[in-house]
């Protein structure tokens, strides 16, 4: 796969990272290789265990809860139109965060 399509498929679940990670061209997205793999993590995290803490609590929760997805989602859909153009910016916040190296 070229650099523009591992970018690509990278930001598609887990399952699409992993194909990526796997198949792509590993060296030329590295950048969104991170990008999608942190923000995979955090949609992870956010649906296996904030919400389930955040519903826990009644009314603030649940809206705490629906802010968090809308902002992983905006992430998620920046990071795909950052990949398809090709460009090498951060997602905002988790952008920083480094996994691969």
């Amino acid at each position: 796969m070229s650099k523009k399509v591992t970018g690509i498929v990278a930001y598609i679940a887990l399952i699409g990272w992993l194909i990526a990670f796997l198949a792509g061209d590993k060296e030329g997205a590295k950048f969104h290789l991170n990008q999608a793999l942190v923000v995979n993590v955090a949609v992870l995290i956010n649906n296996l265990i904030l919400s389930w803490i955040l519903g826990l609590i009644p009314v603030l929760g649940g809206f705490v809860s629906l802010i968090i997805s809308i902002f992983l989602l905006v992430c998620w859909i920046l990071g795909l139109v950052y990949a398809i153009k090709e460009e090498n910016k951060e997602v905002p916040v988790l952008g920083a965060i480094k996994i691969l190296k």
